[in-house]
């Protein structure tokens, strides 16, 4: 290989006359250091790199000149040294020259453009060289006018020279501004996005829609400046266009379906790195486009991971475009990709668009259900009257937790101080218990302690919200002795002939008196009032200590049992008349009123009206309990 390196530069310098012998030799030297670096370098090592350079400037024949420029191409692209020795201003403006003369040939400008390509490939200092130098203008240049003259027919862009040399500037111009990145140059080349957003418009063709989505998708890479002036400029608009006229001819054409993923890779590139863009594209549904691309079963995975990852920028921060990913079963469609696929990459592509629907998932979910189902006003309405009223329910329910907790905190500050009293009285004035049997106003006092102590809630049952209301407790009312309470509870029992109520115990519809014997009245409505009180503590306040109520009502029974008149009716009592000192609750009390044959008047209303009012508790619990059942299945 030395050996014919040495003869065919010895050729080419003997042969300046003869411009056939200098472009055969020229090809066969490419020929032989195409793809072989070390020939490549022992060229360089001889001076025939220097020589061919001079060559190419020197020559009169274009024919010499081209073939020197295709030459030297060769080398510069087989050996990375050969790149830097050639990598100088004085090169790009020379070829600069080339590109600009009026009398340049399409190939000779074909071949300059192809030796400007390998400087700036993989070379920042190439890059700056054609930056600084001008050249990189030229290329704009000759991007937005190769075409622009005629029309071309791009059936034949092999044969079409000028087609080749714009293939060739959009293939330069994306070294120019990549590997490595080169925002200076993204920055310059971002001038002709105008120029390339009209041809896409007006052509599809692939000849066309793929130089020009690799140059832009290139250009606005990793640069949010360059892809904010691309979405400003409506080029996001034109590419989401031209994948939605693609995707309609991708089921008749496998190459229309195969540009569609070129502009997929562009798409994803314009919105890589501002997210927030992506909004832009929910008007063209380009999830959805996406989506039935990736159900393409020809596609590599190479191609479904740029599918993917434009899907997962697209759903990134718009939740226009999350829900349409979920309208379109996109999230099972990913959890698949996830569980099948054995490439590191896909995987990692797919678990990027489920970690960026993560948050949003149940938000657009209850969108769809509302969505899906279009709920009408009136059911959206009684959402939110059920929302309201179980907020009701709990405010009322504490509200009567406190209310009974209030209730039972008087209820023994009350007891205790009538315990006191109660000590007090039956030591210190004795002779006072027994005026109680001669005067029944005597016991004014006694009456009004009793009465506080039975100061309750008054239960209203509401069958329609199923609240227990409290009310404000009832005060005794002046000259009302213990015998017109009882006497009024006798009568409007009788008369209603309706379950007893705690309202009708209530003071304010006692009448002032009754002409009854005031010993008997005392006896027998002591001992009825007694049982009627702790009935009503019990049922309203269970939560009350029941030894302590029977031991005061025992006390109390005590004190009033040791008159002398108390003893002359003893013929006239029943089981409940002769009870006093016996230890008993509303349970024991009334079991024993049952258990009477021979039960007075009085007592027998009683029992009679209790008997009436558990019957009519029981069916208010029995409702309480379906109704809870009933909101518990709401």
């Amino acid at each position: 290989v030395k050996t014919d390196l040495n003869l065919l530069l010895e050729c080419l310098k003997y042969q300046m006359d003869c411009p056939l012998s200098q472009k055969e030799a020229l090809i066969t030297i490419y020929s032989i250091c195409q793809q072989n670096s070390e020939a490549s370098e022992y060229f360089r090592e001889i001076g025939g790199l220097m020589f061919i350079n001079d060559l190419a400037k020197s020559s009169v024949h274009c024919i010499v000149k081209e073939a020197a420029l295709f030459t030297l191409g060769i080398i510069i692209e087989s050996n990375v040294y050969c790149q830097q020795t050639l990598c100088t201003s004085a090169l790009f403006e020379d070829l600069i020259l080339f590109l600009i003369k009026k009398d340049s040939g399409v190939n000779l400008k074909r071949m300059s453009v192809y030796v400007i390509l390998v400087l700036v490939s993989n070379n920042k200092n190439g890059q700056t060289y054609v930056r600084d130098t001008g050249c990189i203008s030229v290329l704009l240049q000759l991007f937005r006018t190769t075409l622009s003259t005629s029309e071309k027919n791009l059936s034949d862009e092999n044969t079409d020279p000028c087609y080749q040399l714009w293939s060739s500037v959009c293939s330069t111009l994306c070294a120019c501004v990549n590997n490595p990145q080169n925002e200076d140059n993204q920055n310059i080349c971002c001038s002709v996005f105008p120029y390339a957003k009209e041809r896409l418009e007006s052509c599809t063709e692939p000849e066309i829609v793929r130089p020009i989505c690799s140059f832009l998708g290139l250009t606005v890479a990793n640069n949010s400046y360059v892809q904010k002036y691309f979405v400003s400029i409506g080029g996001l608009d034109t590419l989401a266009k031209v994948l939605l006229e693609l995707m309609h001819d991708s089921c008749l054409s496998h190459s229309s379906m195969k540009l569609a993923v070129v502009v997929t890779k562009t798409l994803d590139a314009c919105i890589a790195n501002n997210s927030a863009m992506g909004v832009v594209l929910a008007k063209y549904h380009t999830v959805s486009e996406l989506l039935k691309l990736l159900s393409n079963e020809t596609l590599s995975t190479g191609e479904k991971i740029s599918i993917i990852l434009a899907i997962g920028h697209c759903t990134e921060v718009c939740e226009e475009n999350q829900c349409e990913l979920l309208q379109n079963n996109g999230l099972p469609l990913m959890i698949q990709v996830l569980t099948e696929s054995q490439d590191e990459e896909l995987i990692k592509a797919a678990t990027f668009v489920l970690q960026n629907c993560k948050q949003m998932t149940e938000q657009l979910s209850l969108k769809l259900y509302d969505n899906s189902l279009n709920l009408n006003n009136a059911e959206e309405l009684d959402v939110q009257v059920r929302k309201r009223c179980l907020q009701d329910y709990w405010k009322k329910a504490k509200e009567i937790l406190h209310r009974i907790k209030s209730i039972e905190k008087e209820h023994d500050e009350e007891r205790a101080q009538g315990e006191i009293f109660v000590d007090k009285s039956s030591v210190a004035n004795p002779e006072a218990l027994k005026s109680c049997e001669g005067n029944p106003a005597d016991p004014k006092k006694y009456t009004e302690r009793a009465h506080k102590g039975v100061c309750c809630p008054q239960l209203t049952s509401k069958l329609n919200n199923q609240v227990l209301a409290p009310s404000i407790t009832c005060a005794p009312q002046k000259n009302k002795t213990v015998n017109t309470m009882d006497a009024a509870y006798t009568r409007q029992t009788e008369q209603r002939n309706i379950p007893c109520s705690v309202t009708e115990l209530q003071t304010d519809n006692v009448p002032q008196s009754h002409n009854i014997n005031g010993k008997t009245a005392c006896g027998k409505n002591r001992s009825g009032l007694q049982a009627g009180l702790h009935f009503l503590v019990t049922f309203f306040l269970p939560h009350l200590d029941q030894h302590s109520f029977c031991s005061e009502k025992t006390e109390r029974v005590k004190s009033t049992s040791a008159t002398p008149s108390f003893h002359k009716i003893g013929d006239l009592r029943c089981l409940g008349c002769t009870a006093e000192g016996l230890s008993l609750n509303s349970k024991t009390f009334t079991s024993m009123l049952q258990s009477c044959l021979h039960r007075c008047e009085h007592h027998r209303v009683i029992l009679e009206a209790e008997e009436r009012y558990r019957g009519h508790l029981r069916r208010v619990a029995a409702g309480h309990n379906s109704r809870s059942a009933t909101h518990q299945s709401m």
